[in-house]
């Protein structure tokens, strides 16, 4: 699969891919009105990078215990499930005079039901596409969510002037319930791709599997760590920029859809496996220099430059598909999502807790310099990996086929 008119004719393809940009919209208009709402009403920068990202936090619990799920559920009816829960709870925290507490109760817990969403959600995208598709139709996605993204904020930014962040709120929880309408209609039913009840005990047994492969843990640790801490400088746009933080978050969105054509689309294969660190490195370091406390031409300029190193990600999941055994796609994918959203809410939680005590500049420009030096850290490591011979490199064999995996597994 060479173009993105050949995704387009596949089907399922064009219904998953409507379902998660209605998602990703919500997600970004419901994010900016409730980090708003939670701004203006503690004026706590920690507490409002944590209503933004905090509840990825959760999904760490839930990367350990129901992440097995991710392969034993219908595709389809947890797609559009997780859809209508998050539509659901965006309409309850637009309840007026809802406790704050209360709001963190509701993220923690859609937290948790998204911590396997993800690896539902790419799990099913490898069996529409095959893993040969694969970095195509997640570029796309990737695109998608950069657009969804400018456009989410500044409608999001707009919608929260001009109305109120709890009528913004109440907006994007309709777009969560179109995007359950569009996956349980556009989808066709499929069996789950491997057989059994999910389990703890499952979860941890396939986590060990995964991480028994020491290219697959660099991998993951190179997903995880560096764009998570970025993400922490992310979460301060709002302490940064109060009244103009959609203008930063934009500029950030349309550097990452930059970075996602330039890496899906237009590098050849073998100069695109070489640029994963650099573009890692690209990722982080435009944000040393607000220690400078540039202006907010100059401070979108620098997000959008930097937000062309998440093309990174592309990179590393190419390779980490090509790893990961067929029968535990959604699985490996879920931790690779899980993992991630994770390690953005520890960021975005260490940040706000860095920004409490000194300025929101600073805190981003400290996230920053600890990003480049986890990336130096691990380079070696994917290096030595990338010089092995192809042999070394095979993934390891399955253990079944097809959906009959851990059939017997208590």
């Amino acid at each position: 699969m060479r173009s993105y008119s050949e995704l387009f004719r596949t089907r399922e393809f064009t219904p998953l891919f409507l379902s998660s940009c209605f998602r990703t919209t919500a997600s970004t208009v419901s994010g900016l009105a409730l980090g708003t709402l939670v701004y203006r009403a503690t004026g706590s920068p920690l507490l409002t990078a944590l209503s933004m990202f905090g509840p990825s936090l959760v999904q760490v619990i839930g990367a350990s215990t129901l992440l097995s799920a991710a392969d034993r559920l219908p595709p389809r009816a947890t797609t559009a499930g997780i859809s209508f829960l998050f539509g659901l709870g965006t309409a309850a925290m637009a309840f007026p005079g809802l406790p704050v507490g209360a709001v963190f109760a509701l993220l923690l817990f859609l937290g948790l039901v998204q911590s396997f969403g993800g690896g539902v959600q790419w799990g099913l995208l490898t069996e529409i596409l095959a893993k040969e598709g694969y970095l195509l139709g997640r570029s796309v996605f990737n695109m998608m969510s950069g657009i969804a993204q400018i456009a989410g904020y500044a409608t999001g930014g707009l919608l929260v002037a001009l109305l109120s962040p709890r009528s913004t709120l109440l907006l994007a929880a309709g777009l969560y319930l179109a995007a359950a309408v569009t996956a349980r209609f556009g989808l066709t039913p499929r069996a789950p791709r491997a057989l059994g009840r999910p389990s703890v005990a499952r979860t941890w047994r396939a986590n060990a599997r995964l991480f028994a492969s020491p290219e697959r843990r660099t991998l993951y640790l190179l997903l995880w760590v560096p764009n998570g801490l970025v993400v922490g400088c992310e979460s301060l746009y709002v302490s940064y920029a109060p009244s103009r933080a959609g203008v930063l978050f934009a500029f950030a969105a349309l550097g990452m859809f930059a970075g996602d054509v330039t890496t899906g689309r237009l590098l050849p294969p073998r100069i695109r496996a070489r640029l994963g660190i650099p573009f890692l490195l690209l990722l982080a370091t435009p944000y040393l220099f607000f220690v400078l406390r540039p202006g907010l031409a100059v401070a979108a300029a620098l997000a959008a430059l930097a937000s062309v190193g998440f093309g990174s990600s592309l990179i590393q999941q190419e390779r980490l598909v090509a790893l990961i055994p067929d029968e535990l796609s959604g699985h490996g994918l879920g931790l690779h999502t899980a993992g991630m959203v994770t390690m953005q809410g520890v960021s975005a939680a260490l940040a706000g807790g860095i920004a409490q005590l000194v300025a929101p500049a600073t805190a981003m420009t400290v996230m920053a310099a600890a990003s480049v030096a986890v990336t130096l850290a691990l380079a070696p490591a994917l290096l030595r990996h990338r010089a092995a011979s192809p042999e070394d490199q095979r993934p390891e064999p399955s253990t079944a086929h097809g959906r009959q995996s851990e059939v017997n597994s208590p």
